[in-house]
């Protein structure tokens, strides 16, 4: 078992994050997946004096390593060990918001990455869990062994975007029961043809299954909407993804709540009745430096993307802040 003190959690873009949250002095701030606590710690240092943070995450591990990075910081910081889908609820369960700033950095952390016991990586041998909650039910074991042969298939190519996702299937119940997950990754690296090159070829497989165990996109669209709903007047939204179904469930939605008719294309006359909640704050996607890059190689997939909360048509005065910088005038 890995101790917290020995983990090094290396959080991504953090100068682009602060930057892209605006973040100000006395600010209210929600890191939706706190981790290590690596981008906490950056918004609580500019957000002073005054600033709070509220960090959540499904993972317990993850909110004990968090406490004890940011434990200097006392009272401003309230930690809450939940899954993000029930971000609304967790908000006004604390009466924390409307607040000036929600962050998503989606994907896994390097304290799940590095526990065996966790089964999110197929360079170690452990279970094959991928649970970010421990207390939910099913694991990656349950859907590897017990779906039939074209539901396991479905789930892999369409959450892992893997080509061979039937070859692979077809190994898998061939194999059962797969218990772990070097079995698993030995499996599908037999199973893909010619599988060499800079990414392993259980990385789509694995990829897929920690999706489907966790219900991640399902999860992130109604988070979003959710956090839309929080942010007060030029509240801004930032999420960072890893992989192109992440990032596009973010792309489309900012784009869509960033347009006031989102009828098909084609109705002559407006008939949705949607207005507008966002502004995009960058037309394209931000990436990592190269610097970051070579320091950090977990980093090369992440994208950025950042919105800004705007008061449309029948918005309410719940979006007004009282009391702080920016907006005190108002």
């Amino acid at each position: 078992m890995m101790s917290l003190a020995m983990a090094v959690h290396r959080p991504v873009m953090v100068e682009e994050v602060v930057q892209a949250l605006a973040v100000e002095p006395g600010g209210r701030y929600v890191d939706c997946t706190v981790g290590g606590g690596g981008h906490a710690a950056a918004i609580l240092e500019a957000s002073a004096p005054g600033g709070q943070l509220l960090g959540i995450d499904a993972d317990p591990d993850a909110v004990r390593a968090a406490a004890e990075r940011l434990k200097s910081y006392g009272a401003a910081v309230l930690l809450v060990n939940d899954n993000f889908v029930s971000l609304e609820a967790i908000c006004f369960g604390y009466s924390f918001y409307p607040v000036h700033g929600i962050l998503f950095d989606l994907g896994l952390s390097s304290l799940q990455l590095e526990d065996s016991r966790r089964g999110f990586s197929f360079q170690r041998d452990g279970p094959l869990d991928m649970r970010f909650d421990p207390a939910q039910t099913v694991t990656a074991a349950d859907i590897v062994n017990t779906l039939p042969e074209g539901e396991l298939a479905q789930i892999i190519e369409t959450y892992g975007e893997e080509r061979y996702a039937r070859r692979i299937a077809r190994d898998i119940v061939r194999e059962r029961p797969v218990t772990s997950t070097l079995h698993l990754a030995q499996i599908v690296a037999g199973a893909v043809p010619g599988a060499r090159g800079r990414i392993h070829p259980a990385t789509r497989t694995f990829q897929a299954l920690r999706i489907a165990v966790n219900h991640e996109l399902e999860n992130l669209e109604m988070a979003l909407a959710q956090a839309v709903d929080l942010l007060g007047f030029e509240g801004r939204l930032v999420v960072i993804s890893y992989h192109s179904l992440e990032d596009r469930v973010v792309k489309q939605f900012m784009h869509r709540e960033s347009r006031d008719c989102i009828c098909p294309p084609g109705v002559p006359e407006c008939v949705c009745g949607h207005k507008a909640s966002l502004r995009l704050i960058n037309r394209k996607v931000i990436t990592t430096s190269a610097a970051e890059e070579r320091a950090n190689p977990h980093s090369r997939s992440a994208r950025l993307r950042a919105a800004e909360r705007i008061v449309g048509h029948g918005a309410t005065e719940s979006l007004c802040f009282t009391g702080c910088a920016r907006h005190s005038a108002n």
